[in-house]
């Protein structure tokens, strides 16, 4: 049995919660600039030169690449072999947040109960945590601050299984057109399909961990990809909703086994501002 404290790791959070907020991932930078390149409309062209060069700032001057910072989601694999020592993985991951939070002057965007909104929590705590028990002696936590502009475009449909293929593709560029400026495009698309109500949602949500050009190891699933990518950037939606053929950096599928009689499909967005890291101990 392999022991990590629990001090370790909300260090690590902590560091990690700065980190992501200040460091948009390369690959999101690079594919920003690749597309630039094919933009056809002046004012997406001047709104992407306007993400670059604010990605560029807030790495180097260690400030947040956007206001809104988010709420704090982990997605955490734990070794069946690994023991926490300590505090909870729970409360080591908290402490990590708020510290994060305040010792960086990160926003905190989280209000106490979602319907009296009477009091903000303070520290940007509770995170939302999934743990997957799995074999060996590591802990993997891929950290993402999910910003409430996007997440409030999130869609999740109960579709009929004759639906197939095209309800699947239709859903999800029909959430795209209702979003419109409002996720900040150039967004990456995250869909989740299969499984339950919630399984759906929580896979829409994992798939966005990825990075970009990291393609579902499934063919068919791979291709489609592909396929939404090229039809989300003919919407002609373009950056912030104003135009052009930069609407979507990435479109990424996960799937999971589902019941004969359904066929539940989610949609959820992240902005420009795509953030997130992976922690391995």
């Amino acid at each position: 049995m392999r022991e990590i404290s629990s001090e370790n790791i909300a260090d690590i959070v902590a560091d990690t919660v700065k980190s992501a907020n200040y460091n948009l991932p390369q690959s999101v930078l690079d594919r920003i600039v690749e597309m630039r390149k094919t933009e056809s409309s002046q004012i997406a062209l001047d709104i992407l030169d306007q993400i670059i060069q604010n990605a560029k700032i807030a790495r180097k001057q260690n400030m947040p690449i956007c206001q809104d910072t988010g709420f704090s989601v982990f997605f955490v694999k734990m070794g069946s072999d690994v023991k926490i020592v300590g505090e909870t993985l729970e409360e080591a991951i908290s402490s990590g947040v708020a510290r994060g939070h305040i010792d960086g002057y990160l926003r905190k965007s989280i209000v106490e109960d979602p319907v009296r909104r009477n009091r903000n929590t303070g520290d940007n705590t509770p995170p939302v945590i999934w743990i997957e028990i799995t074999p060996g002696d590591k802990l993997i936590i891929d950290y993402a601050p999910k910003g409430g502009g996007s997440e409030n475009m999130s869609q999740l449909r109960m579709m009929k299984p004759a639906d197939g293929e095209e309800g699947l593709c239709d859903f999800v560029m029909d959430s795209l057109i209702k979003a419109g400026g409002n996720p900040c495009p150039p967004v990456i698309i995250g869909v989740g399909t299969g499984g339950t109500f919630e399984k759906c949602a929580w896979l829409s949500k994992k798939a966005l961990l990825r990075d970009i050009g990291e393609r579902n190891p499934d063919p068919y699933y791979a291709n489609l990809e592909k396929m939404l990518l090229e039809r989300a950037n003919s919407t002609g939606i373009g950056p912030m909703g104003l135009g052009g053929n930069t609407t979507a950096l990435e479109v990424f599928i996960e799937q999971h086994p589902c019941h004969i009689a359904s066929y539940p499909v989610a949609v959820n967005f992240n902005c420009h501002a795509t953030r997130h890291r992976k922690i391995i101990l």
